[in-house]
């Protein structure tokens, strides 16, 4: 190990975890809002330093909304029907719709108004942090 370099057990900081998994730090706190399985420790001035698993669980869930589809509300029921866990993702994941017969795919308009709302909490969070 390099002079420098932190073990892979090491806590992180915001900007490392936001750095390493190429988003924004606005984003991970957010999803702090969205996601109570993610807790990281907050020392003075609430300064954050991530755990090796809280770090696994957000490299997971950025998967699941990037690269899946899955929506905000469709990883929350895949943690919650996980008990606070996302399943083994093991080759393609379908999305929450799929996986249940009775519940019919969403249409573009819903999703949309969804999206809508969720970027309006966004905006809200970021004015109140400003």
């Amino acid at each position: 190990m390099t002079s420098g370099a932190k073990s892979a057990s090491a806590f992180r900081t915001i900007s490392e975890v936001a750095s390493e998994l190429d988003l924004p730090q606005h984003v991970l706190r957010f999803w702090e809002t969205k996601f109570n399985q993610i807790r990281p420790l907050k020392r003075g001035g609430g300064r954050r330093y991530y755990r090796p698993e809280d770090i696994d669980l957000l490299r997971q869930i950025r998967g699941l909304l990037y690269d899946s589809g899955y929506t905000i509300k469709g990883v929350q029921k895949l943690l919650r029907d996980g008990n606070g866990t996302l399943p083994e993702q093991t080759g393609e994941v379908e999305p929450v719709a799929d996986q249940n017969p009775q519940v019919p795919a969403q249409n573009d308009n819903t999703e949309l108004r969804n999206i809508l709302g969720e970027l309006r909490e966004i905006r809200g969070i970021l004015r109140n942090w400003a």
